[in-house]
This record gives structure tokens, C-alpha cells and sequence, in this order.
């Protein structure tokens, strides 16, 4: 009796902590990404790469991201504002990829910029790389104060 008891605590006990540190699924079309850098408000811009994560898809440094994701989550980064972190969320595959088609030696050709009178605001969002934030942490380092 003692034995049985014994195994229904211990399974309990260890089957609590593996389901809380469970990730969700990643869709087929997506990717999770870990991305340092720095935000300000919803727009997070891409840091260089850190040393314990220099792996996976690369964004390219600079790129600015729109999150979206928990508000509580959200706020939180908010809050940090200023100081380096690092995000960790799920971006669609081929949203950075760069407009046109490579013809070698680093040239590519893309379709020009729209006329000005085209009815799109130049910062309306549009073609805007989103990202869904699943959490954060914080890193060494410092963003650029403007």
C-alpha cells in the first residue's frame, strides 16, 4: 500500500513541472526565432547576434519587427525600453526575405518604389515583418538612445 502511494506521488510530482515547460507547437509555415535587440513600443529592431544563440534563421541586424503576442507580455517589454533583451517568437517563413531576384555577387533586382501619389502612406504598416512573442529575457548590452 505504502509502495503504491509512494509511485502516485512521485508520478504526480513529476509530471507537473514537464507540462508547464512544454512550447507550443510551431506551424509548417512558420519559425521560431530568438532575436536580440532593442524596442520601443510595439517595434522591436534587431540587435547583432549574441554568443549562446548565434545559430538558427538569421534576421538580418536592423530589420525592425512589429510584435504582436499576450499583453501582459507585451507590457513587459514595453518596460524594458532601453535596455537590451532578447525576444523569442514565431515569425511566417519568408517574410524577411529580400524583395526581387538575386543575380550574383550581391545584386539584386527589384521592382521600383511606388509612385508618391499611389494612395499608400509610405509608414502604413504595409509589408511590415510581424512577429507573435512568446516570451523575453534579458541580455548584456545597450540600445542606441535617440
Amino acid at each position: 500500500m505504502k509502495t503504491t502511494v509512494f509511485f502516485i506521488v512521485a508520478a504526480a510530482m513529476l509530471s507537473g513541472p514537464v507540462g508547464a515547460q512544454e512550447e507550443k507547437p510551431v506551424p509548417k509555415d512558420s519559425m521560431r526565432v530568438f532575436i536580440p535587440g532593442c524596442s520601443k513600443g510595439l517595434i522591436f529592431t534587431v540587435g547583432p547576434r549574441t554568443e549562446d544563440r548565434a545559430g538558427g534563421p538569421g534576421v538580418p541586424e536592423g530589420m525592425h519587427l512589429r510584435m504582436s503576442g499576450p499583453k501582459k507580455t507585451i507590457a513587459e517589454i514595453k518596460a524594458q525600453e532601453g535596455s537590451a533583451i532578447e525576444i523569442t517568437g514565431l515569425i511566417k517563413r519568408g517574410q524577411f526575405a529580400p524583395a526581387g531576384v538575386g543575380v550574383g555577387g550581391g545584386v539584386r533586382i527589384a521592382p521600383a518604389p511606388s509612385p508618391s501619389g499611389s494612395g499608400v502612406l509610405p509608414n502604413s504598416g504595409f509589408g511590415q515583418v510581424m512577429i507573435d512573442v512568446e516570451g523575453w529575457r534579458g541580455i548584456r548590452g545597450s540600445c542606441p538612445s535617440r
